[in-house]
This record gives C-alpha cells, sequence and structure tokens, in this order.
C-alpha cells in the first residue's frame, strides 16, 4: 500500500496533514478566491500523485502550471516557507509533463472526433433547444444505421444537408426532420467554425492511453493549455466533460485501488454546470459518482463550494478551502455555504478563519483510513518542489519535441468519411448528366462550350447545371425537396465569396479548388 503524503502543516502546531492515495480517487475539491493560493495548492497535489506514478490531467487556464517540467529553486518565498514549516527533507525537483492544446498551438493537438463527442455534449456546444437537439440525434442515428462515419465538422454538415434532403423518406423511421431545424444546427456548426471548432473535431483522436503513463517512475502530468479555450466557456466545459465520460466509458471497474489510475482537475468547474440542461447535469452527477470505481479521481477546482451543484458536493470527501472575502452581503452568504461544507473542529471558528487566511494559507480536511472526513483543519500548503510560474516558448517546444506522444497527433488523418460518400454521391450525378449530355447530338447551331472559372457569371451556371440535376434526381416524383430547392437557390446566387464557401462546403471542392 501507498504511504500517505504530506500537502500541509497545522498552523498552530505544524502538524502533518496528509491525503490517503487509497481514498485520492474519492474526488476532492479546492476553492478560494482569486489570488489565495489555488493553483499552488493544484501543483502540490500533481507532484505529490506524480511521485506515486499516477497520471494527472489538468486544464491550464492561466498559463502557470508548465512549471512543473522544471527544477525548482531561486524563489526566495519558497525557500521562506520551506523554513518555517520546517521541512527538512524538502528537494527541488521537476515531473514528466505532456502539453496538449485542442487548437495545437502550444502542445500536441487534442482532438476528438464528432461520433465520439455525440449528439448531447455537441447540441449544448451548438446551444441547441430540444427541438434541434432532437433532429441533431435523428442525423446521428441516420449516420449510424448506413454506416457513415462522422469524424469532422463537414461530416456533420454533408450528413445533415442529406438528412434535410430526404427528410419524408427518414420522418417515419427517425421523426420529423424539418427544414428549420436543419438550418438552426448549420448556423450553430458555422460559429463553431469560426471558433476554431474545425481544429478538435477529426482524426486522429485522442486515445485514452496517452494519458495514462509513467516516465522513469514518475506520472506523467498532462497539461492542457486552456487560456485560448477558455474565452468560449461552454466549449471548454463541453470538451473537459467529453473527456471525463470518455474515462468513465472505457476504464474497466477497479473498485478502490491502492492509488488512483489517473486523476483530472477540472479549473474552472463552474463553467461546467452553467446553463447545462437537466439531462445533461444528470450525465454529470452519473459520471462523477460512477467513475471513482474506475480508479480516476476527479478535483474540482472553482471559488466557491456553491459553484457545485449539492449532489455532486457530496461526492467530493478531500478539500482545500482557501481565502473567500465577504465584501458584499452576498459574499457573506458564500462564506457561510464554504463554512457549513466542512466537518466542524471545535478548536476553529470556520466561518470566521475563511475570511482571515493568508495566501497560502488554507482550511484543509481529508478522508481517513474509514473514509470520514477529518475535522477541519487550519494550514499551511507546502510549497511545490518545481517551479511556480509558466515555462518559456522556448522550453515549450522542446517539452513538445520530446514528448513521449511526439509525432503521433501533429498531422491531421483525413480518411473517407460521411462528407467523401455523400458528396462522392453528388459528383456520381452530376457525372452522369455530363456523360449523358455529351452522348446526346447537339442541334445546329445550339452548341456551347462548357463554361470556365474565369468567365463572368461561372457560379451561376454551374448552379443552374446543380439545380438541373437535383430537379432530375431518379424519384417517384418530379417535385424538389425542401433540401434541393435551397441547394439550387444557393448555387444560382455564389456570385459572391460566400456563396462559393457554401457550395465547396455541401459538394466539395469539384470545381477544381479555383478560390
Amino acid at each position: 500500500m501507498s504511504q500517505p503524503y504530506l500537502v500541509a502543516k497545522t498552523t498552530d502546531t505544524n502538524a502533518d496533514v496528509l491525503l490517503l492515495p487509497k481514498l485520492a480517487n474519492r474526488h476532492g475539491l479546492i476553492t478560494g478566491a482569486t489570488g489565495t493560493g489555488k493553483t499552488v495548492s493544484l501543483q502540490v497535489l500533481a507532484e505529490g500523485f506524480s511521485r506515486l506514478a499516477v497520471p494527472v490531467f489538468m486544464a491550464d487556464v492561466k498559463g502557470d502550471l508548465t512549471g512543473l517540467s522544471q527544477v525548482g529553486g531561486g524563489n526566495q518565498r519558497v525557500t521562506d516557507r520551506v523554513a518555517m514549516l520546517k521541512l527538512t527533507g524538502f528537494t527541488n525537483e521537476q515531473f514528466p509533463v505532456t502539453c496538449w492544446d485542442v487548437f495545437g498551438e502550444q502542445g500536441h493537438p487534442l482532438r476528438a472526433t464528432v461520433a465520439e463527442m455525440g449528439p448531447l455534449l455537441l447540441s449544448r456546444i451548438l446551444n441547441l433547444n430540444d427541438t434541434q437537439s432532437g433532429v441533431l440525434t435523428a442525423v446521428f442515428k441516420i449516420a449510424d444505421d448506413k454506416g457513415l462515419l462522422l469524424l469532422d465538422l463537414k461530416d456533420l454538415r454533408a450528413m445533415l444537408v442529406h438528412a434535410g434532403e430526404n427528410a419524408k423518406e427518414y420522418q417515419l423511421a427517425y421523426g420529423n426532420i424539418s427544414g428549420a431545424s436543419i438550418g438552426s444546427i448549420q448556423r450553430g456548426i458555422l460559429t463553431l467554425e469560426s471558433q476554431g471548432g474545425v481544429k478538435f473535431f477529426g482524426e486522429p483522436a485522442l486515445n485514452l492511453a496517452d494519458l495514462m503513463q509513467t516516465v522513469d517512475g514518475k506520472g506523467v502530468v498532462n497539461i492542457l493549455a486552456a487560456d485560448k479555450l477558455l474565452s468560449n466557456p461552454r466549449i471548454y466545459a463541453t470538451f473537459l466533460l467529453w473527456l471525463l465520460s470518455e474515462l468513465f466509458e472505457s476504464l474497466p471497474e477497479v473498485g478502490d485501488p491502492d492509488v488512483p489510475k489517473l486523476v483530472f482537475f477540472f479549473d474552472e468547474a463552474h463553467l461546467l454546470f452553467n446553463e447545462a440542461p437537466p439531462e445533461l447535469k444528470a450525465r454529470i452527477e452519473q459520471v462523477v459518482r460512477l467513475v471513482r470505481s474506475k480508479g480516476v479521481g476527479v478535483y474540482f477546482v472553482t471559488q466557491n463550494p456553491a459553484d457545485i451543484p449539492d449532489v455532486v458536493l457530496g461526492q467530493l470527501g478531500n478539500r482545500i478551502q482557501h481565502a473567500l472575502r465577504a465584501y458584499t452581503p452576498r459574499d457573506a452568504e458564500a462564506v457561510r455555504v464554504a463554512a457549513a461544507t466542512f466537518r466542524p473542529n471545535p478548536k476553529i471558528n470556520t466561518e470566521q478563519v475563511i475570511t482571515e487566511l493568508a495566501t497560502g494559507e488554507a482550511l484543509v480536511s481529508f478522508l481517513d483510513e474509514k473514509g470520514r472526513p477529518n475535522p477541519v483543519e487550519r494550514c499551511w500548503v507546502i510549497p511545490p518542489s518545481s517551479r511556480i510560474g509558466p515555462v518559456s516558448p522556448e522550453e515549450r517546444a522542446a517539452l513538445i519535441k520530446t514528448s513521449i506522444v511526439a509525432g503521433i497527433y501533429d498531422q491531421l488523418d483525413d480518411r473517407e468519411s460521411a462528407y467523401e460518400k455523400l458528396t462522392g454521391r453528388v459528383e456520381a450525378r452530376l457525372d452522369k448528366a455530363a456523360n449523358t449530355s455529351t452522348a446526346t447530338p447537339a442541334a445546329a447551331g445550339n452548341t456551347a462550350p462548357s463554361p470556365t472559372p474565369e468567365e463572368p457569371g461561372f457560379f451561376s451556371k454551374i448552379g443552374g447545371m446543380i439545380g438541373d440535376v437535383l430537379s432530375t434526381k431518379n424519384s417517384p416524383h418530379s417535385r424538389q425537396t425542401v433540401g434541393e430547392a435551397a441547394m439550387k437557390s444557393a448555387a444560382r446566387a455564389v456570385g459572391s465569396e460566400v456563396g462559393r464557401r457554401v457550395i465547396r462546403g455541401v459538394l466539395g471542392s469539384i470545381f477544381g479548388g479555383k478560390k
């Protein structure tokens, strides 16, 4: 059994406050106002898990956590804290770090496929209502039934067009698929693309095993660059929830291992629950409650325990509470709520102490050997052994170059999927129409050369051709579907750059890649 490791020292007696590795998968909570020491506490916990050969995943919201990869030292505040707490065995060291970034700029690309994300989480990213979410679920089901892979956003766009064109055919089996809902989903995808969503949907998708590695007996600390991702809180929270859900779905049951298989830190945790629909909140609660038995510990990091729903808060056994300030009545209520979440200690007025804590000081309560919360203690969190603060751009580049996953995720793989298959069918119809036209003798004096991209009105002419092909679709009815009419109308209006993009997004590069 792994030995408990030191996290803090009590303020009055300098007694050790230890976290039991066997109970670390009972989840935890780090709270406190901005600037009170939450990031350092997170860094200390990550170091302790890494020493136990436990891999860690964390989102780096402020860019401060990459210092874990560098040997500490040269920090007078750390030196003073070591002396004050009489940490005789303290040494400076570094830890193995893998940098990730969904945008591929500050680390290895971290991608998911559209199919892996699923309609529920994708509906939240796209901010869909219940009706639109239901249509998206039906589209996913159609793609699954027809063996059409949804890997990236262009696959999803093509599938939505296909479902809209064939809405009557699918209505009895999958429910009503209205053109209005399809249009709303497409607009949501357009917004997502403008925010960089193209970069984090695709292949190679993340292999969870790459998050759960060790180097030289230490667990790898996986750091997701989240400073840019946080500009869209809905995407940030949903992406991390997807990752946590994948761990829950993929890992086997292990009960309570001597040490966790992985520890997952969820910074800015309140974003996970803001405006989340009931079915998503239920999913979050289920994952948090059951992922413990998979050997995964989840530690939420936020400003106040009130940010976390009670049903989730009740699952968080290991707690570190930094200072809160009671400047307003609302702040005072938040302090009372935070104090009420701890097991009382008769020697401490918890509600009063929360407002008096210095930077680096905290109220701490970890689980005991029987899984019960210890009485709360006022403590100093020990300083980290690694560097406090971010790495330089040169150091980050070196980390990426020498990473254990270097070269695995850096190149995008665009294999055949729904987009290629569906647009291939349209191109085949165009080819068939062109061949038929060539085989039919032209009337004297009516022969016209094929339009070229350079001549005026090229896109309007091509739009007409596409519309004609769609209107002669092999169907028992000659009337156009809503999707065909919309596509034909769009095709005839492609004189602008926006029109060109719409056509290429639906039909692929059938115009020879001309800009």
